[in-house]
């Protein structure tokens, strides 16, 4: 049984697509459709840059999303289609392309709206995100019950038993990484984000998310997918649909998602798109499926 993953915002790197672009036809059809969808140059600033331009928000989550569907076509016409599917936060919507639900056309451009929308929600500056290393979860809920001081901080990405991402005020924030670090924290550092995604501070971008997502259409699932919010498996559009509505301001429950997908019953697990940090935490999380990642040419021409 094979599963495929898809990353979320901070795969992206410069650079990333450009040997696929160059090497197969299929590639470069998929990067021509997000131009033509989107009305700008995203293979241009996939293959190039500059680096700070690929790294906003409405920005990096269309690469990404173009990059690992490339990725993901050219898999499908070497005969490797998978089992199940799941995404790390913006990941979600390459799965559920992958699911056939979504199509790349409206994906490309419900992301495009997403990353503005999430941006727009908080101010930058205003907001950050935290990685805390080796504190369980109810100890670190605690730490940010503790620090919040009537301000937003809370368990945002809950990646691996060892590493939970906090998201909020950047004054709670920095509360919360004191605090979390006198309660025997191996690590609580702040990171290179521009908005505090997956918390309550995210709901005015939900809800205009919500407007365009339910103008989206959506079809039912040709294959399960594991959706962030429940951990859970989804196989009606209409769940898919609330899913992608409900991460916006949602934990991203990764570690739970992946035992979920571990109890099917998964031989293999493939991480498909920029970057490998998926296989990085599923090491982390444990599982007894062979894992590998596919992210470029030789990725995909190797993959058997």
């Amino acid at each position: 049984m094979l599963a495929f993953l898809f990353p979320g915002q901070g795969s992206q790197s410069p650079g990333m697509g450009r040997d696929v672009f160059q090497e197969d036809a299929t590639a470069r059809r998929t990067f021509q459709e997000a131009d033509e969808a989107l009305g700008m140059a995203l293979s241009r600033l996939c293959f190039e840059g500059p680096e700070d331009q690929l790294r906003l928000t409405e920005n990096a989550q269309p690469a990404i999303l173009t990059v690992s569907v490339a990725l993901l076509r050219m898999l499908h016409e070497r005969g490797h289609r998978p089992d199940i599917v799941a995404g790390h936060s913006l990941g979600e919507y390459s799965a559920l392309v992958a699911a056939g639900s979504l199509s790349f056309a409206d994906a490309v451009g419900v992301v495009r709206r997403r990353g503005q929308f999430m941006q727009e929600a908080v101010p930058v500056g205003v907001g950050a995100m935290a990685a805390v290393l080796n504190l369980e979860l109810e100890a670190l809920r605690e730490v940010c019950r503790e620090a919040a001081q009537g301000q937003v901080v809370e368990p945002a990405n809950l990646n691996t038993p060892d590493q939970i991402v906090i998201a909020g005020h950047s004054e709670a924030v920095d509360r919360a990484c004191s605090l979390a670090a006198e309660r025997g924290a191996r690590r609580a550092l702040k990171l290179p984000v521009s908005a505090p995604f997956h918390c309550r501070l995210m709901k005015p971008a939900q809800e205009r998310l919500a407007r365009v997502l339910q103008e989206t259409p959506m079809d039912d699932l040709e294959i399960p997918l594991i959706n962030n919010v429940q951990a859970r498996i989804v196989r009606s559009g209409r769940e898919a649909r609330r899913g992608l509505v409900e991460q916006v301001s949602s934990a991203v429950r990764w570690t739970d998602s992946m035992e979920t997908l571990n109890a099917q019953g998964v031989t293999r697990v493939t991480e498909v798109g920029p970057g490998k940090v998926l296989t990085g935490m599923m090491r982390r999380i444990g599982t007894e499926a062979v894992l590998s990642n596919v992210s470029g040419w030789e990725q995909v021409q190797s993959y058997e």
